[in-house]
C-alpha cells in the first residue's frame, strides 16, 4: 500500500512538472527583429537602462529638494502631555528643606520662515504654553509672536551657500542626464555588436550547412567513381573524412549561434524561452565620411567634454567656499515680538489663566533686538591660504583635463574615420572576392565530376570558397560596427545625415 502512494505521488510531482514547463513554455514570445526594432527593445527592457533611469530620477528628486529650498517652510513643534515630578532639596537654617513638584506642560510653537536669495531668511512664529503645578494649584500661561529677520553678511560679497546648493543640484541633475544619454548609445553600440555577431553566426551556420550540402554531393560523386575503379580507394575515404569534418563543423555553427542567441535575449531583456528571428540581410550602406566633420561634431557634442566642464564650475564653487572660509564674517539678527503672560495666583482656573494671558498680549508687551556678530580670522598660521593654493592647483588640474580630453577625443575620431574608409574599401572587394570563389567552385565541382581534377583540388576550391565567406562576413561585421561607433561618438548618423538628440 505505501508503495501504491509513493508511486501515486511521484506521478503528481511529474505531471505538475510538466504542467509547469507547459505554462512556462506557453508564455514565451516570438520576435521578428531587425537592429532598429531590437534597439528599441533594449531601451525599454535592458536593466542596466532600467537602473540609468533609476538614477535620473535621484537626481531629478534631488534638483527639486534644492529648489525647494527657495520656498515658504512652515515648521509645527508641539509639546505633548509631559508629566514631571522631581525633588528639590534647598538648606535652611536648622536643616534641609525638601520641595517636591510636580509639572503638567503641553504647548504648540508655528514656525513660518522664508528663504532669500541672499542666503538669509524672515521668519514669524507664535507660540502658546502652559505649565501646571499640580501640588500647589497654580498654573501659567505663556503667549508669544515674532518676527525677524536674520543675514549672514559674508554671502552678500563672498560664498552664498543656497544659491552653490542649488547650482550642485543642477549640475548633478546634467551629469545624469549626460550619463544617460551616454550609457543609451553605448547601448545601442552594445546591441549592434551582438546583432551583428549573432547575424554572422547564422550566416555562418548557413555557410556550414551548404559546405555540408556539397561535401555529400562531392561523397556521392567519388563513392560512384570508385565503385566504378575510377579514383583510388584513399580518395574515397579521403571524401568520408571531409564529411565528417563538415558535419561536425555544422554541428559547431549551431551550438556557437545558440550561445551567441542567448547572450543576445539577455542584452535586450528578453527571456531565455523566447524566440528570435533575424532579418538575416546583409545589406549596407556607402557612407564616405569627412574627417574634419567628425572631428567638429565629437567635439561640440562628446559628453566628457562637458562633464570636464562641470568639473571645473564644481572646482571653483568649492574654491569660493574656502576663501569665505578665510575671510570676516558676520550675522545680522533683527526681531520684533509680542507677549503676554499668566499671573501665578492659586487656585486659578485653566480658562481664567489663559484668558488673562490673553489680556496680557492684548496689551502690546512688546520687545525687540537687533544684533550684529562679527568673527574675524587674525592668524591661522596659513592654514586657509594653503588650502587656497591647494583647491586652485586642482582647478587648474581640471583645465589641463579639459584639454587631454579634447586631444584624445580629436586623435579618437581621426583614427576611427581612417578605419572605416578603410574597412569599406575591404568590404566591397572581399564581396567581388566571394562572387569570384562562387563561379571558381562551381567549375571546379564540374571538373571533378568529369574527372578531370582530383579530390584534394576540390578541397583546396570548397576551402577557398569558405574562407572568402567567412572573410566578407567579418568585413561586414566590422564595417557596421564602426558606423555604429562613430555615431556613439560623434552623437551624429552619417548614414542619413541626421544628429542624435
Amino acid at each position: 500500500m505505501l508503495s501504491v502512494m509513493k508511486l501515486y505521488n511521484y506521478k503528481l510531482l511529474v505531471l505538475f512538472a510538466i504542467a509547469l514547463g507547459f505554462a512556462k513554455f506557453s508564455q514565451a514570445e516570438t520576435y521578428q527583429l531587425d537592429l532598429a526594432s531590437s534597439i528599441d527593445i533594449a531601451k525599454m527592457r535592458s536593466y542596466d537602462m532600467l537602473m540609468l533611469k533609476q538614477d535620473l530620477k535621484i537626481a531629478e528628486y534631488r534638483l527639486k529638494s534644492a529648489t525647494s529650498r527657495y520656498k515658504t517652510h512652515i515648521d509645527l513643534d508641539m509639546v505633548a502631555p509631559n508629566l514631571s515630578n522631581n525633588v528639590i532639596y534647598r538648606e535652611i537654617s536648622g536643616g534641609v528643606d525638601i520641595i517636591e513638584t510636580n509639572q503638567f506642560n503641553y504647548g504648540a510653537n508655528i514656525q513660518i520662515y522664508q528663504p532669500l536669495p541672499t542666503d538669509g531668511r524672515i521668519y514669524v512664529t507664535s507660540s502658546i504654553d502652559n505649565t501646571d503645578y499640580l501640588l500647589r494649584d497654580q498654573r501659567a500661561y505663556r503667549l508669544n509672536s515674532r518676527i525677524g529677520i536674520s543675514q549672514p553678511v559674508n554671502s552678500l560679497f563672498g560664498y552664498n551657500r543656497i544659491k552653490a546648493s542649488l547650482r550642485n543640484a543642477q549640475l548633478n541633475y546634467e551629469t545624469s542626464q549626460k550619463r544617460l544619454k551616454r550609457n543609451e548609445l553605448n547601448l545601442v553600440y552594445d546591441v549592434s555588436s551582438q546583432f551583428y555577431n549573432l547575424l554572422s553566426l547564422q550566416k555562418r551556420k548557413e555557410i556550414a550547412l551548404l559546405n555540408l550540402e556539397r561535401q555529400k554531393e562531392a561523397y556521392e560523386i567519388a563513392q560512384n567513381k570508385y565503385q566504378a575503379g575510377l579514383i583510388r580507394e584513399v580518395d574515397a575515404l579521403q571524401m568520408e573524412v571531409d564529411l565528417a569534418e563538415a558535419q561536425n563543423n555544422y554541428d559547431l555553427s549551431i551550438i556557437n549561434m545558440n550561445s551567441s542567441l542567448n547572450g543576445f535575449k539577455e542584452v535586450l531583456g528578453l527571456e531565455y524561452s523566447d524566440s528570435i528571428v533575424l532579418s538575416s540581410q546583409l545589406n549596407y550602406e556607402k557612407v564616405i565620411v569627412d574627417t574634419q566633420k567628425a572631428i567638429d561634431l565629437a567635439l561640440l557634442n562628446r559628453l566628457e567634454i562637458r562633464e570636464q566642464e562641470i568639473n571645473i564650475e564644481r572646482n571653483e564653487i568649492s574654491l569660493k567656499e574656502i576663501k569665505s572660509n578665510g575671510r570676516i564674517s558676520g550675522n545680522l539678527d533683527a526681531y520684533f515680538q509680542n507677549y503676554g503672560n499668566s499671573s501665578d495666583e492659586y487656585g486659578m482656573s485653566r480658562q481664567g489663566a489663559f484668558q488673562q494671558a490673553v489680556d496680557s498680549y492684548k496689551l502690546g508687551n512688546q520687545s525687540f533686538g537687533v544684533g550684529f556678530t562679527v568673527s574675524v580670522p587674525i592668524f591661522d598660521w596659513g592654514e586657509n591660504k594653503a588650502l587656497v593654493r591647494a583647491q586652485e592647483a586642482s582647478l587648474k588640474q581640471t583645465e589641463y583635463q579639459l584639454e587631454i580630453v579634447k586631444r584624445q577625443i580629436e586623435r579618437e575620431v581621426l583614427n576611427l574615420v581612417a578605419d572605416l574608409n578603410s574597412s569599406l574599401q575591404r568590404l566591397q572587394l572581399l564581396e567581388k572576392n566571394v562572387a569570384v570563389a562562387e563561379k571558381s567552385f562551381e567549375i571546379t565541382r564540374l571538373r571533378y565530376a568529369d574527372g578531370d581534377i582530383d579530390s584534394q583540388a576540390l578541397a583546396l576550391e570548397r576551402e577557398r570558397l569558405n574562407n572568402a565567406n567567412v572573410s566578407h562576413l567579418n568585413a561586414f561585421r566590422s564595417y557596421q560596427l564602426l558606423l555604429a561607433d562613430l555615431t556613439r561618438k560623434t552623437f551624429y548618423d552619417f548614414k542619413t545625415n541626421t544628429p542624435i538628440n
